[in-house]
């Protein structure tokens, strides 16, 4: 079966396609090639400017703006291969606003983390106002298309899925497939001498909460931890804290600081399905995160981990001391945090469904 793999390649999309190359190797029956949609040049981003007056309204259809030149780069790259593929998969469903006929011309599966409904309103850059919901009218009218055309729309989670409902798309028309990682084997060993470590990863501050994270370390955690942050913005230099600037998806680097951490702490503002999250679970580090997004779906609140409120630096602090104060506790959490990924985030396992719902949809087609 001969795949199309189209990868919008925004955020943490690098890592979903990162693991699913590597568990196709246990598919040799599909023949994958995949189309990674390049960071923006000179037009696109004059194409996402916002404008000035209009921006501060959420008036001037900025972010449906970038999503159209984005789609624009993938339509002209699917145009002429398409229809020599069994099967195209989109990820996710803004980089084919374009091409929804194109879909439907062909056996398609279209996969999604969260629609532009609950997105709007989430943006880490700009905050909805009145001109919010008129916006949307033309994201939405553009999404509904993209999943008529394609035979099946996978959510990435149960929220995703009830986000669908909004959108009119059947119920048997939706699969649910918790796109994984590949867990790898769990490092023994010592954690790194010190006082313990509490790690954060996350691209931007801002949206993955790391402010909060420093103003709970400043007011609560200094000196009874040690905190690093591996991040692409700057940090300022506190006493405590480490600055990793220089990451990229699956470097080896953040795999072995995660591993030497007590606690593993992402206090994010707007995430859906967080890689992070699952990474850590991984190497049996508690997760202290936030109720956003699916995370309460990942992170089991007790057992795996703490869920606090967005933007409580105090609850935070709260969270992050109980488990630096009982080595019991966080040894309990860590080994349920790497059983629940086993169980229901494995790459294999995830990858195997994703196969399935591919050759239904080639099926269904051809009839």
């Amino acid at each position: 079966m001969k795949v199309l793999f189209v990868n919008e390649n925004l955020g943490g999309h690098a890592t979903l396609h990162l693991h699913l190359r590597r568990a196709l190797i246990e598919h040799p029956d599909v023949e994958a090639t995949f189309v990674d949609i390049p960071r923006p040049g000179l037009t696109r981003r004059l194409a996402s400017l916002p404008v000035p007056g209009l921006a501060r309204l959420d008036a001037d259809l900025q972010p449906l703006r970038s999503q159209l030149a984005l789609s624009a780069v993938a339509a002209r790259r699917l145009v002429g291969i398409a229809p020599d593929y069994d099967v195209v998969h989109v990820y996710s469903q803004n980089a084919a606003l374009l091409s929804a006929r194109l879909l439907g011309d062909v056996p398609s599966v279209v996969s999604t983390d969260a629609t532009n409904l609950t997105q709007a309103y989430h943006l880490p850059y700009r905050a909805p106002g009145p001109g919010t919901a008129m916006s949307l009218r033309p994201a939405m009218a553009l999404e509904r298309r993209v999943f008529g055309a394609a035979a099946f729309v996978v959510a990435q989670s149960d929220w995703t899925a009830r986000q669908l409902d909004r959108y009119g798309v059947a119920p048997e028309k939706v699969r649910v497939i918790r796109f994984g990682i590949l867990v790898p084997p769990l490092k023994g060993g010592e954690p790194s001498p010190g006082p313990p470590r509490v790690t954060f990863v996350g691209a931007t501050m801002e949206r993955k909460g790391g402010w909060t994270l420093l103003r709970a370390f400043e007011e609560s955690l200094a000196g009874r931890c040690r905190l690093t942050f591996v991040t692409r913005d700057r940090v300022p230099a506190v006493p405590g804290v480490e600055v990793i600037n220089d990451a990229f998806p699956g470097d080896p680097r953040v795999e072995e600081v995660v591993a030497q951490s007590a606690v593993f702490a992402l206090p994010t503002e707007m995430d859906n399905s967080p890689y992070s999250v699952l990474e850590a679970m991984a190497a049996a580090v508690p997760v202290v995160s936030t109720t956003v997004g699916a995370i309460p779906e990942m992170v089991p609140d007790g057992i795996a981990g703490a869920l606090v409120p967005p933007r409580d630096h105090r609850a935070l602090a709260r969270a992050i001391a109980t488990l630096l104060d009982d080595d019991d506790r966080r040894r309990r959490m860590g080994a349920a945090a790497r059983a629940r990924v086993l169980e229901r985030f494995d790459a294999r396992r995830t990858t195997a469904d994703l196969v399935r719902v591919l050759e239904e949809a080639r099926s269904r087609h051809q009839r």
